[in-house]
């Protein structure tokens, strides 16, 4: 933990024995509020590459980006503090082959409107998406993994055959401990940022997960994850793929959360083309 996440972590535990809603909404702003993500000049060279449009969920506006193949339609999903020039590698190859390609960004990153990210936000955005484009393949990065999951899930897009997650997350209640972990906040705060929780979106941490959503997911999967993985742990990815029917799971060793290499890119198109 370092100084700053420290001092965070202090004045907010302070805070909670003033009031533990107001430190639980603290807590939970900074748990949401993306600080990275933005695009640089060199990520807005390659996106300006695509055809973009933007649409609009409720109120905010979706950034998407569009490049033209004649093969299948693959829907391209970041994660966490990133945007869609994160998959510029993929996409460079995934154009060899011909494929037509979609990305979007998150709420409250690269292009795309909001200020807070959550999955449930997310999942809605994927929707839009894909009912526009009507996607057979969907790939997933670390939480746009989880996000892809259950917008499957809920909305059932008959167009989606095949599913790849990489580095995703199972179990949102981990990531919530591990957040108040590293932050060191104390059983007052941990209880009403639950508490919070569950009066915001109708359920507690336990009930938002990956494993559990996908009961209702027919479509193939994918699934790579590294063992030395130190966002997300290996052990997520185990229970994924128990609980997705169809799926395989790739370990890698050495490539860490990103999992930006070309071998990825190569086991991708593999399970694309079979």
């Amino acid at each position: 933990m370092t100084i700053f996440q420290k001092t965070i972590g202090l004045i907010i535990n302070l805070v909670s024995f003033i009031s533990p809603k107001l430190s639980a909404r603290i807590a939970i702003f900074l748990f949401t509020k993306p600080f990275k993500g933005k695009i640089t000049l060199e990520q807005s060279d390659f996106l300006e590459t695509a055809f973009k449009e933007e649409f609009t969920y409720k109120k905010f506006p979706i950034m998407s980006y569009r490049w033209l193949g004649n093969k299948e339609t693959v829907l391209l999903v970041h994660g966490w503090e990133s945007n869609s020039a994160r998959w510029k590698n993929l996409i460079l190859e995934l154009k060899k082959q011909d494929f037509n390609i979609i990305a979007l960004d998150a709420p409250a990153h690269g292009n795309s409107g909001g200020n807070r990210f959550n999955a449930l936000l997310y999942a809605e955005f994927i929707n839009v998406i894909s009912q526009r484009f009507k996607p057979t393949v969907i790939i997933g990065h670390s939480v746009g993994g989880m996000a892809s999951i259950f917008s499957q899930s809920k909305y059932q897009n008959t167009s989606v055959k095949k599913i790849i997650l990489l580095g995703a997350p199972s179990e949102f209640k981990n990531i919530l401990e591990r957040y108040t972990n590293m932050l060191g906040y104390n059983q007052r705060t941990i209880t009403q940022i639950n508490t919070t929780i569950i009066e915001r979106y109708g359920a507690s941490p336990e009930d938002f997960s990956t494993a559990k959503q996908l009961k209702n997911i027919t479509s193939k999967g994918l699934i790579i994850h590294d063992k030395e993985d130190d966002i997300i742990p290996y052990e997520d990815a185990i229970l994924i793929k128990k609980h997705f029917k169809s799926s395989t799971l790739i370990t890698t060793n050495g490539l860490g959360h990103s999992l930006r290499d070309t071998s990825i890119n190569k086991h991708i198109c593999q399970f694309l083309e079979n």
